[in-house]
């Protein structure tokens, strides 16, 4: 009879070979990476605006300090413990397969949102390499130029890029992982810090920074308490199995808490910065501070064109965008690459690439559906791109941070152990996963998917 090989995964202690570890610096230089995206870019600033500006930060800061930080320490707690994808990791600290159904949730979530992430981190590129380039300048209709591209085949183009450059960076494990994420990590906070400071100089910054930072505590309103906790939430980069998945590669030795609340401050920072870049440029040119791709594509590259050397400042921008793309699709493709590793008992490089080649073709509907290349990829008011955008955010994310906190709060009773918390830490944390973070989340859950509405 062929003897079955043992299930193995990278995060695990391998007889006569070497686990695969994050550095202390390494794990939360990653983690960040995967928590600073293209939401907090383009969303945040308007929303903090939306709601009463400094108001609505602070409010932010308390959802990450309730809900954020301590769903994204009971991950990290679960993926250590686990040494496995969210699916093993969680059969394995319960002892009960049905949960190996539930981790999984989130492993489709990481790989659905990977699949449409890379179409929008290939824009991101194409536009840092048309804006260096001084094609982005050539014209002034910036929204006809915008969705001339999308509308055509060229994203498919830069979505296979994306993918290959993550795919070649995930084949190497964690230290490969970990090399990334120390060079573009301290490269998009220069980036982020000289940005900042070139458009504080422009005339009328001022305002923007007054919209952005202002207090207006009148704007405070239920909507905008679950704006503030799904942002916290999603910022995170939660409920989709990337923290628990990069939990296997953290050493036993390292603090959770002061990584969680590591990884919670570079998020946090990540928005302010943003917000400071965002708003004095639109304010400066008279231009709407909305959110989404139009304010990144449509409405900042008029401000650059009309800015000296507009080029050089324009094409940072884009590379700072390109940056946290690629950071998140590292962390998000690393996670079904793991889950292939332990369910199949594949290598890392066959698990990479067959997840690379089925994430990116998954993802071509997406890339071709958004500007109508395939018009015929559009069901009620949403593209095919918005329907699995719509289903892994605001469906698929919330079941998976819901199933965390039940997980750590009434099912594993050694959470407390393998977390490093004193009693009085261990109990307000468990208060928080068993009683507030669920009844939050579910509210959160209910406000995006549009059944609550204000």
């Amino acid at each position: 009879m062929e003897q079955k090989k043992p299930l193995v995964h990278s995060g695990e202690e391998v007889a006569g070979g070497k686990a695969e570890r994050f550095s202390r610096s390494g794990f939360i230089l990653a983690a960040i990476g995967s928590s600073v995206g293209l939401g907090n870019m383009w969303k945040f600033p308007y929303i903090t605006g939306l709601y009463g500006g400094a108001a609505f930060f602070l409010l932010f800061v308390i959802c990450l300090l309730v809900i954020g930080i301590p769903v994204l320490m009971a991950e990290m707690t679960i993926g250590r413990a686990g040494r496995g994808s969210p699916a093993v990791s969680l059969v394995r600290l319960s002892g009960k397969k049905i949960w190996g159904g539930f981790g999984l949730l989130s492993i489709l979530g990481a790989f659905f949102i990977m699949s449409f992430y890379a179409v929008v981190a290939g824009w991101t590129l194409h536009y840092a390499v048309l804006t260096f380039g001084g094609g982005l300048g050539k014209g002034t209709d910036f929204e006809g130029a915008f969705f001339d591209f999308i509308g055509g085949f060229q994203p498919l183009v830069w979505q296979f890029i994306v993918m290959t450059v993550t795919g070649w960076i995930v084949i190497r494990g964690a230290s490969g992982i970990e090399k990334f994420n120390k060079v573009l990590i301290p490269a998009l906070v220069v980036i982020l810090l000289f940005l900042m400071v070139r458009v504080l100089m422009l005339d009328g910054a001022g305002a923007g920074v007054e919209f952005f930072l202002k207090p207006d505590f009148s704007k405070l309103t239920n909507e905008s308490v679950l704006v503030a906790l799904g942002h916290a939430f999603f910022s995170l980069s939660l409920g989709m199995g990337t923290m628990l998945t990069y939990g296997a590669y953290v050493d036993r030795q390292q603090s959770l808490g002061a990584a969680s609340l590591a990884v919670g401050g570079g998020d946090l920072l990540y928005a302010l910065l943003a917000g400071l870049i965002i708003f004095p440029t639109t304010f400066a040119f008279g231009i709407e501070p909305g959110q989404g791709p139009g304010l990144a594509f449509i409405a900042l590259p008029a401000a650059f064109s009309a800015m000296p050397a507009g080029w050089l400042f324009g094409g940072l921008f884009f590379i700072l965008l390109a940056i946290a793309a690629l950071t998140s699709c590292v962390s998000l493709l690393e996670v079904p690459v793991a889950y292939s590793m332990d369910r199949w008992n594949w290598g890392r490089p066959k698990a990479t690439i067959v997840t690379t080649v089925l994430c990116f073709l998954v993802g071509i509907p997406s890339a071709i559906s958004v500007g109508g290349a395939v018009g015929g990829l559009h069901w009620g008011l949403r593209s095919f791109f918005d329907w699995t955008d719509f289903i892994a955010s605001n469906i698929i994310l919330p079941l998976g941070g819901l199933i965390v906190t039940i997980f750590v709060g009434y099912v594993w009773r050694e959470a407390g152990k393998e977390a490093g918390l004193t009693a009085g830490w261990f109990t307000i944390w468990l208060f928080i996963l068993r009683y507030i973070a669920p009844v939050l989340i579910v509210l959160v859950f209910l406000h995006t998917s549009g059944i609550l509405k204000f």
